[in-house]
């Protein structure tokens, strides 16, 4: 029996390991090559939107003549320089331009923000006759580029004599469809009904519940229409170009247009160019920064009951 027992052959455990199904190994490499090419293009897009930045930040630096030889990304010593030149250049006249875009972009981000989160709440939490036809109506505003509407506000403006003044800027950036559809989502998406019918079982009226609920819970929403409203005001450069003859009411995207189209007679006009486009952007970095605690909150506002 030992003998027996002994004959028989002990069962081999292999060590090596065990090989992937072929099915998984194609997925993984799926995987992977998807993973890569996502990758791929996020670097390419940061690029696009980073290199022309970072371009600029080293272009300010630098004088006439080197902008256009050596090294793109070298730093030069003229920053303060172009910096005195732009702020003095024609009386300081930059500094008038940049005061009217802050004008122009923030009194368009409070002001129109604050209406289009008037209309967004009243699309979604009232139901009135024409409601829906209005609110299509502000969709097909929402797929109309601004440029096709800046002769048909010229010819408004005309109109009344309101051409070459703050208002045939400051009016049109009141009323904004995209941020009257954002409105909309924002108060479907932060607001619940319920809220509003406990408020008016309290005794509120439209108004009073709007202003003492609803808008302190959409404040979040609020915030980045104005952002929204903010940038686009800022970068606006058609309908200002046409509205405005006066110098000393144009942003500083039309003034710093107007220096650029005098860069053919006189180069040293590029450097202004230059430190001007750096000015211009400093006013939005430091909005985004100072509002992105709202964002945070908003995005954290949902997940607490």
């Amino acid at each position: 029996m030992t003998a027996t027992l002994d004959s028989v052959d002990a069962p081999t455990v292999s060590t090596e390991p065990p090989t992937a199904p072929p099915r998984r190994r194609r997925a993984r490499r799926r995987s992977g090559g998807a993973a890569l090419t996502v990758n791929g293009l996020l670097i390419v897009g940061t690029a696009y939107m980073v290199l022309p930045l970072l371009w600029l930040v080293f272009a300010v630096t630098k004088d006439a003549s080197g902008l256009y030889s050596g090294d793109a990304f070298s730093i030069g010593s003229d920053f303060f320089a172009n910096m005195s030149r732009l702020l003095t250049q024609d009386d300081g006249i930059f500094l008038r331009w940049l005061a009217n875009s802050i004008l122009y972009a923030g009194a368009g981000a409070i002001i129109g923000g604050f209406v289009a989160l008037m209309a967004g709440y009243a699309f979604d939490k009232f139901i009135f006759k024409g409601s829906r036809p209005l609110y299509a109506l502000v969709l097909v505003g929402v797929l109309i580029p601004n440029t096709a509407t800046v002769i048909p506000l010229y010819l408004l403006a005309a109109s009344v004599g309101a051409t070459n003044t703050i208002w045939a800027v400051l009016i049109p950036a009141f009323c904004n469809p995209f941020s009257v559809y954002l409105a909309r989502v924002f108060s479907a998406g932060y607001l619940p009904n319920e809220v509003l019918e406990a408020a008016r079982v309290d005794g509120a009226g439209p108004i009073r519940t709007f202003l003492q609920i609803g808008f302190p819970m959409l404040l979040p929403g609020f915030v980045t229409i104005a952002l929204f409203q903010f940038v686009g005001v800022w970068n606006n450069f058609m309908l200002p170009l046409i509205m405005l003859q006066d110098r000393s009411l144009f942003p500083s995207s039309v003034g710093i247009a107007l220096w650029q189209s005098q860069v053919q007679q006189n180069p040293d006009f590029s450097t202004l160019v230059i430190a001007g486009s750096f000015l211009s952007i400093v006013p939005l970095v430091i909005a985004f920064v100072m509002l992105q605690r709202f964002w945070r909150a908003g995005l954290s506002a949902g997940s607490v009951k």
